[in-house]
């Protein structure tokens, strides 16, 4: 065998997406002592990691594709937003101890899961018994979103009669962070509780809860960066002696999923997963249609206003003004307010968030064989059904007695009503405004694929077909879109499918070529379906399913000391 080197293993100790590896697949890698292995990873490439965590914030993205090219599983089940395709990660943030049990698959590669997408496809698992028996406590800090993180799990290990459970909690806080203003507070609960019925049946209940808010930072202009430097956000303003950010998100979208493991033979397996999710997510800003545009930003304000009419005295009191103050004033706004409501006008300005409430069901069953050492295929059938309530609400007066629930950025007074059956109604706190409209959608999904590895060459190919439904119900009768905004809208149906195939030559242990191709047609996104959804059923013209092909080939280097990879990409 030559010399062997024996390492010390860190991955336990590193914040890695970790991949499970089965008894079968070790006997396999073992069953011939020329067998080579294929493109199996302890973490995703250092490339993808770079892309996701340092160069985002530079908006890169991987092949210049939106980050819904990329699917997110938990447990077998797709985690991806309907509305636009995007998983939406602080939904199970916090988690990290308990969601390191991932399996990665890079680009096009094969998964057993799911088709994938063409960004790759990741499956975390949060099987009780799969993890790590013990009792872990931890503590970090960051000047970057939050400041301080404290974490605790806790997992049994299988217990004699069947048990294993593990929990984890976490808080994530900061009043800071490294942009003005954007404080950050989250909490994350974690529960899986598994029962192994006999040798062959065993069900695990998971349940994930990570309420998180956070305050926005801006997109700031080039002027406004030389004038503020970057860490400026000109959402917040001081009120009372605290910095009080007026766009905050809140998620809080509780997870619940019951995970059917069925080990029919030594070769085969059956998991079935139902999850149910449920919650809000809320976006607050400022409504302002009785004053002026409270944005310390706003382009009247800024010394280049003044500059292109060549006012240079204006401009410099603008610029005096920006640097000094330039951020959201509070007691201005609360004394429009109160003057307004003195005499006796409704609120000039108005804190309000836009909602989104989803109550989504996934059902779905995957089935893996493995026919001998060398072949094996797998399958899914997959129902999802999404009801989402979309509407504003108001959430603060800021010292006013009520707020007109008008456009009045409308041509006349008649189209002024965001609702024509509740005419120039007067709103105060938790009640609906603006808009209010459903989401409907309904989407069946069914993939199969079979891969072949051999000890010089293994390779893949992979179907998929799909059926989606979405619809509008609007619940206001507009008044800029009387004929069309109140009632259900037309029904949009895609019909979807996908090939994909790949191979992988192992010219030796450290050097590999690899090469994968794929044509599939995507649905549009119901964010991408309807264009102003928020006032009318309009449906966007001449809408089609994407055409996708995409091919890559990578030439891989691997060695103890570093490992590279030479992919060229061709994306239609």
């Amino acid at each position: 065998m030559g010399v062997v080197l024996l390492f010390r293993d860190f991955t336990d100790q590193l914040d890695l997406s970790i991949i499970t590896i089965s008894d079968d697949e070790l006997n396999n890698d073992a069953s011939a002592a020329d067998n080579i292995s294929g493109l199996l990873q302890a973490s995703k490439d250092i490339f993808l990691r770079t892309a996701a965590f340092e160069f985002s914030s530079s908006f890169f993205k991987v092949k210049g594709l939106d980050s819904g090219n990329g699917k997110v599983l938990i447990n077998g089940i797709q985690m991806n937003k309907v509305y636009d395709g995007r998983a939406q990660w602080s939904n199970w943030g916090g988690l990290n101890d308990v969601l390191r049990n991932q399996e990665f698959s890079n680009g096009l590669a094969a998964s057993n899961v799911t088709f994938g997408g063409i960004l790759g496809t990741t499956n975390m698992n949060t099987r009780a018994s799969l993890q790590r028996p013990g009792t872990r406590f931890s503590y970090s800090s960051s000047n970057r979103s939050y400041v301080h993180r404290a974490m605790a799990t806790h997992t049994t290990g299988i217990s004699k009669n069947g048990w294993a459970m593990t929990f984890s909690a976490s808080r994530r806080a900061g009043t800071e962070g490294f942009n003005d203003g954007t404080s950050y507070n989250a909490y994350s609960v974690f529960t899986s509780i598994e029962k192994k019925i006999n040798d062959h049946h065993s069900i695990n209940f998971t349940g994930i809860f990570t309420p998180n808010r956070r305050g926005k930072s801006s997109p700031n202009t080039q002027e406004v960066f030389d004038l503020k430097g970057i860490e400026f956000n000109e959402y917040w303003g001081n009120l009372n002696g605290r910095k009080l950010n007026s766009r905050i998100k809140e998620v809080a979208e509780p997870i619940l999923m019951l995970n059917h493991y069925w080990d029919i033979s030594e070769n085969a397996t059956l998991q079935t997963n139902a999850s149910y999710q449920f919650g809000k997510i809320g976006n607050s800003r400022l409504d302002f249609n009785g004053g002026a545009n409270p944005s310390p930003t706003y382009y009247q304000t800024l010394p280049s206003y003044f500059l292109r009419r060549n006012d240079l005295s204006g401009a410099y009191i603008s610029q005096e003004n920006f640097v000094n103050n330039g951020q959201l004033d509070w007691y201005r706004i609360f004394d429009a307010n109160t003057t307004n409501t003195n005499a006796g006008l409704n609120n000039a300005y108005v804190l309000y968030e836009d909602r989104n409430d989803d109550k989504q069901i996934t059902v779905n069953t995957i089935y893996n064989l493995e026919i001998n050492n060398h072949i094996s295929v797998n399958g899914k059938l997959e129902y999802k059904r999404l009801r989402s309530q979309n509407f504003a609400e108001v959430l603060d007066l800021l010292g006013g007695s009520g707020y007109l629930d008008i456009n009045n950025f409308a041509d006349s007074e008649a189209q002024m009503q965001n609702d024509v059956l509740n005419p120039n109604r007067v709103v105060g706190v938790g009640d609906a405004f603006r808009y209010n409209f459903n989401l409907k959608s309904d989407f069946i999904n069914a993939f199969a694929q079979g891969q072949f590895k051999y000890n010089k060459v293994d390779f893949f190919a992979a179907v998929m077909v799909s059926q989606i439904t979405n619809q509008r119900e609007g619940l206001y009768k507009n008044g800029r879109f009387e004929n069309n905004s109140l009632g259900a809208s037309e029904k949009i149906n895609f019909t979807n499918y996908g090939v994909k195939t790949g191979a992988t030559y192992k010219i030796n242990g450290r050097n590999l070529i690899d090469a994968n191709v794929a044509y599939l047609t995507q649905a549009p996104t119901i964010r991408n379906s309807f264009s102003n959804s928020r006032e009318n059923n309009n449906i966007v013209e001449d809408l089609q399913s994407e055409k996708v092909f995409s091919a890559d080939a990578s030439y891989i280097r691997r060695s103890p000391i570093i490992t590279s990879r030479v992919t060229h990409i061709t994306l239609q």
